[in-house]
């Protein structure tokens, strides 16, 4: 009964967004303040009907309701409570519920926190999402539904997928979801932006928040994947340049594009056309990344789904969207201006460069991604494209890019010296360059790559750090304390600074696992040891031990450095009741520097095993750089003038020269 509730709640939720989608639409397109004021009603409906669902799916999975096909075949009695909640978005028909669920509640938060905009804005904005929400709820409806039957209902579950039981699963798939939805919210504020006629500051100022907290979640989401994937798949690896992958990551290329093009548009009117663009450009690419991994079209452990009626919706939907989106884009374009003139050495400039360097990246990534699917779709033969390609190609387009990240914040609006900002910057351009030139002989033998790495992560952070210093230091003649100082940088100029000191992070540390890993397979019986990037291996004990849903080979194998015992770390070997493919379970020991790594792979005659010996230096460094990165992004969020609620237009004169029926709001900061 209770999933035929889920079921019928599912049902009221689609009604929620049709409504939704169409009459505020309506309503702002009539002047009528009625049916835009459903826009708000709607979305708050839409919220509680699909949470409902989904809390009558998880209830389905905590009480192992073996009668519901999906059920039955992601969860068993034998789980662990916290694998049965995780396990609601461990399979394909359920992970679609939590995506329109997280759908719901943008459309909520975009009705609650932006009363301060104009009517007809909001309506354009929760119609466009409700929209949206059409296509979504109905594909999990029609095609997806998590409440299918089983009759006879299933004596025992299947389980979930070993690899899913882990904590990976509890914080990834949220994360990961919440930044590729959340930039619906900023597709639907350029998609009314063009319908409405304006665009202008006020519309970059009320997307900007928006697309810095979705960029922030899918950067730490993809962060998490990384940090997943490392320990979980027992390869040592943390990108792989899979498909899928890769799909998560041509919209957060696109997604960086776009959050400092809204920059330009909010501080100097400029880059209108581009921003819209790269705001559309970046919701298809989330909805090509719903097509890759659920349509059937790719084989990866990441993907969902091999239903090819799925693909075709998917694909359908995707089609309507970016046709009708590009539709009005060319027929409004033209009609908007161009916005303020800048020189060859400026923000602007530094900033487009930027954005062109990003844009191509993602499409070189798309053109690896897609080119073998387009070869095997019309029978041309099959090839793979890996890590050479696009390490060849990305790896250009990189370097210029993290060269300038470290010069332009500095530079000025509209025109600057280019001799004025190098003069400045000049020891901290030499400092990087001569400790990057070296840092990489206390970890190794010495490389120029290497060494290139390390000078621009360390030129980003340097600079970024000058810059911070040197605004909180005093002028001449102020005597403003340190805390009001840092109060009046701004939390979007903190933010961004973070981001980029994190992005340096990411840079040393991919640069130094890649250089400097060292990894060896070899056999081991008890009392033998190997020694791996300066550490010794020590085999101590082999045993047998019991899950709560698995039994499992266990080595006990101790660390040792210059005699000293460094740590004990206990990988295993786990059999799963409900499967029959046994399952390797890492062993970690974590540290700021380096990670030391063992993994078990097969048994061997005479009491020895395989064991998978890793030493990975500042792989942490990745972790902690797109941390950071995405606090960067909620910070920049919290801003000041995001906060501070602004007056409605109807209480304003129009003096930015809008077309017709545009709305806006005056400036907030």
């Amino acid at each position: 009964m209770v999933a035929e509730l889920g079921l019928f709640a599912l049902i009221l939720a689609l009604m929620m967004a049709l409504a939704q989608g169409t009459l505020p639409l309506i309503g702002a397109a009539r002047g009528d303040a009625a049916l835009m004021a459903v826009g708000r009603s709607a979305a708050y409906g839409q919220l509680f009907f699909i949470a409902l669902a989904y809390m009558a799916l998880t209830y389905a999975f905590v009480t192992d309701d073996f009668s519901l096909a999906y059920v039955a075949n992601h969860s068993n009695s034998l789980l662990p409570t916290q694998y049965k909640i995780s396990g609601v978005w461990g399979g394909h028909e359920g992970s679609m519920l939590l995506w329109v669920l997280i759908l719901s509640f943008w459309s909520a938060a975009v009705a609650t926190f932006s009363r301060s905009l104009p009517r007809e804005v909001l309506a354009r904005v929760l119609g466009v999402m409700g929209l949206i929400a059409i296509g979504f709820v109905g594909f999990t409806l029609f095609t997806s539904s998590p409440f299918e039957r089983l009759l006879p209902a299933a004596l025992e579950g299947r389980d979930l997928n070993p690899m899913l039981q882990d904590p990976g699963l509890i914080i990834h798939p949220p994360m990961l979801y919440m930044g590729y939805v959340g930039f619906s919210v900023a597709f639907a504020f350029a998609i009314a932006a063009l319908i409405g006629g304006r665009l202008d500051a006020a519309w970059a100022r009320w997307s900007r928040p928006w697309t810095a907290v979705a960029w922030a979640f899918l950067t730490i989401g993809i962060g998490l994947g990384s940090w997943w994937a490392y320990y979980v798949l027992g390869w040592g690896g943390w990108w792989f340049w899979d498909p899928v992958e890769n799909a998560s990551f041509m919209p957060w290329l696109m997604g960086t594009a776009l959050l400092h093009s809204l920059a330009v548009t909010e501080k100097r009117g400029g880059f209108k056309n581009w921003t819209v663009m790269l705001a559309i450009l970046t919701f298809s690419l989330v909805l090509l990344a719903a097509f890759l991994v659920r349509s059937g079209v790719l084989t990866s452990v990441h993907a969902f789904a091999v239903d090819p009626d799925r693909g075709l919706y998917l694909l359908g939907f995707m089609a309507v969207v970016v046709a009708g989106s590009l539709t009005l884009f060319a027929w409004r374009a033209g009609k908007v201006g161009l916005g303020g003139g800048f020189g060859l050495v400026s923000r602007e400039s530094a900033l487009l460069t930027n954005n062109v360097l990003l844009a191509v990246s993602g499409a070189a990534v798309l053109l690896g991604t897609l080119y073998p699917l387009f070869l095997d779709a019309f029978n041309l033969g099959k090839i793979s494209v890996g890590p050479p390609y696009f390490e060849a190609v990305f790896l250009p387009l990189m370097l210029p890019l993290l060269l300038l990240l470290g010069f332009g914040p500095r530079l000025r609006w509209k025109q600057d010296s280019p001799t004025e900002q190098l003069w400045r910057l000049r020891w901290i351009f030499v400092a990087s360059l001569a400790f990057g030139m070296v840092w990489p002989l206390f970890v190794g033998s010495w490389s120029f790559l290497a060494g290139i790495g390390a000078f621009l992560g360390l030129w980003i952070i340097g600079s970024s750090l000058k810059d911070l210093v040197e605004r909180l230091l005093p002028r001449a003649g102020s005597s403003q304390r340190l805390g009001t100082r840092a109060r009046r940088l701004g939390r979007s100029y903190v933010g961004m600074q973070f981001a980029h000191i994190g992005v340096g992070l990411v840079v040393i540390g991919i640069t130094f696992v890649l250089g400097y890993d060292d990894e060896r397979d070899v056999r081991m019986a008890v009392g033998e040891t190997v020694e791996v990037g300066g550490y010794g291996f020590r085999l101590d004990t082999l045993e047998r031990i019991q899950g709560p849903n698995f039994e499992a080979d266990q080595a006990t194998v101790t660390v040792f450095r210059d005699g000293q015992r460094i740590t004990t770390l206990r990988p295993q070997m786990r059999e799963y009741f409900s499967q029959d493919q046994p399952m390797a379970h890492t062993s970690l020991h974590r540290g700021f520097f380096r990670d030391l790594y063992v993994n078990m792979g097969e048994p061997l005659p005479g009491d020895a095993w395989v064991m998978r010996v890793y030493y990975k230096p500042f792989m942490n460094w990745v972790w902690a750089g797109a941390i950071l990165m995405g606090l960067g992004g909620f910070l920049a969020a919290t801003d000041r003038r995001y906060r501070v609620r602004v007056r409605r237009e109807e209480d304003l004169p129009d003096t930015a020269g809008n077309l017709p029926g545009a709305g806006g709001v005056q400036s907030a900061g």
